[in-house]
């Protein structure tokens, strides 16, 4: 359904990252108006070298392609990689390097 934009950065040892999940997060409300089903991303996680950086569980209360800021203890060059799960069980993962 949708991708993901990645941008990774580290300074002094803390990589700053931004996330922008391409997804429409229909809500219950709206996806009953528009004759369809509900779908949002109910989970989403950031992972480095296996190791979890950042983890969250989401609702359909977020906006459209919303955009997630998180930082971590972190070195460039290591590789972030971000997956999230939505209501229908679909999942996407993606991967950048951190510069």
């Amino acid at each position: 359904m949708g991708n993901m934009k990645i941008k990774a950065k580290e300074k002094d040892g803390i990589v700053k990252a931004k996330v922008m999940a391409k997804h429409e997060m229909l809500t219950y409300n709206a996806a009953k108006k528009k004759g369809k089903e509900a779908n949002f991303i109910t989970h989403m996680t950031g992972k480095v070298n296996d190791k979890i950086v950042y983890e969250i569980s989401s609702s359909q209360f977020l906006s459209k392609n919303p955009l997630f800021k998180f930082q971590f203890k972190g070195k460039a060059g290591d590789e972030l990689e971000m997956t999230w799960i939505d209501l229908k069980g679909d999942t996407k993962t993606e991967k950048k390097k951190i510069k």
